[in-house]
């Protein structure tokens, strides 16, 4: 939709379009089928491995045996050699904001798209929130930010969200509100607007009242780890995140490993990520197979599906400078721009940079941050580097096919200045 409103993004291609809209209930049909779709080819997939499914809420009630049952049943107990719990997580929100599903909602509401506001707030600026705003100014609405840190998408390294916000904010129909809480949320109702009440983040003075259609909290996720039972194994829970050892086992409130129990997932907090849970399951069964595995989360990717899209793996720029103080080795950087991919030009998206934060000494990738055309995917060569432990010198005579997109990593692999030894 985007693409199709942009009438000099369309001409510049020789396009041209004489109508475009499209239909709510179908878009979200079409979000809702995929969800039940991949839901379901995960079942098949599990039963036709012998995977035995009970369902019912779970809980620990001693060493290696779960009691679960569902509400007005009778609960059932059963062992087991090993326990991993994967319960994940559910969307934060905070104090003070009141949920109604429709007018004040989370992500998990917003995934339905029951309706298109015409202005609609979001609260935080992280991931979840900038993939939104783009939906939704995609679809026409106008997007206010409200952001409690003094800048937008802080979690992202700053020369990235600088670029980024020129890219996905500053040319949309979005405004914002930074160093700010939003204190107090109202949903709509009786023909009134939602009333978002900001106060000041250091000096909890009111700054101002916002009235808007909507409002989508996008305030992070918290763990979903409360009535598990684990206070029969001594385990206390951090900021409700279950403690892990680097091998994902259970520690208990003394700093005991808890003898085969597990945990994966958001519910452990090391990084909230789906396939960053996968990783951490795989890692599980090695061990659980007698093959001893420590998962590096530092290779683990992660992108943010805007468009152009986000991605990174490994330290921001800032991270990696600390990291080289406290270690005392040198810090160098390089970038390339999409203006200069054949590919993307040729698609005339050429808005976009990657950069690498690399050790010059022994041409070790420390990060890798791309903002541009797939994004999410061209990560990958650069994360498995990291855990493969391949370097520079060795990666600047990797051959990439032209033109792809591809070439923007062959182009920063060949202009980081390296050590020649190995």
């Amino acid at each position: 939709m985007r693409e199709l409103h942009d009438e000099h993004h369309m001409k510049s291609l020789g396009l041209q379009v004489s109508s475009t809209g499209y239909d709510r209930q179908a878009v979200a049909d079409h979000a809702n089928n995929l969800a039940s779709k991949i839901r379901s080819n995960l079942t098949n997939s599990m039963k036709a491995m012998g995977v035995d499914i009970l369902t019912g809420f779970g809980k620990i009630v001693g060493k290696q045996k779960v009691r679960y049952g569902k509400v007005g049943f009778p609960e059932k107990e059963i062992t087991a050699k090993n326990i991993i719990i994967a319960t994940g997580s559910v969307p934060f929100v905070p104090k003070g904001i009141e949920i109604d599903g429709k007018t004040v909602f989370t992500s998990d509401h917003a995934l339905k798209l029951e309706s298109v506001p015409d202005w609609i707030a979001i609260v935080g600026s992280g991931y979840i929130g900038l993939e939104f705003s783009d939906v939704y100014t995609a679809l026409g609405s106008e997007v206010t930010f409200v952001e409690a840190l003094d800048q937008l998408m802080p979690g992202f390294d700053p020369e990235i969200a600088k670029l980024a916000q020129r890219v996905l904010i500053n040319t949309r129909k979005i405004d914002y509100h930074t160093g700010v809480f939003a204190s107090k949320i109202t949903p709509a109702k009786d023909g009134k607007p939602v009333l978002i009440e900001l106060i000041d983040a250091k000096t909890k003075e009111h700054k101002e009242t916002l009235e808007v259609d909507a409002a989508l909290i996008a305030t992070g996720r918290a763990p979903f780890t409360s009535g598990l039972g684990l206070e029969n194994i001594n385990v206390v829970t951090q900021r409700g995140f279950i403690p892990v050892d680097e091998r994902m086992q259970v520690t208990d409130a003394d700093g005991n490993v808890v003898p085969n129990l597990f945990c994966i997932g958001d519910a452990n907090g090391k990084l909230m990520l789906a396939h960053a849970a996968s990783a951490q399951g795989i890692s599980v069964v090695e061990q659980i197979s007698g093959r001893d595995h420590i998962l590096n989360h530092l290779s683990i990717p992660a992108a943010c599906f805007t468009h152009p899209e986000i991605s990174m793996v490994g330290l921001t720029e800032p991270q990696a400078r600390e990291k080289a103080d406290n270690e005392g080795f040198e810090v160098s950087v390089v970038k390339t721009s999409f203006k200069a991919n054949t590919k993307a030009l040729a698609e005339n998206e050429g808005d976009g940079i990657a950069k690498m934060i690399y050790r010059p000494d022994t041409g070790e990738i420390l990060g890798v941050h791309i903002l541009g055309l797939h994004a999410a995917d061209l990560i990958h060569e650069a994360s498995n580097a990291i855990a493969l432990g391949t370097r520079l010198q060795e990666l600047k005579l990797a051959v990439h096919a032209h033109p792809t997109l591809s070439e923007v990593l062959d182009e920063l692999f060949k202009a980081a200045k390296v050590s020649l030894i190995l």
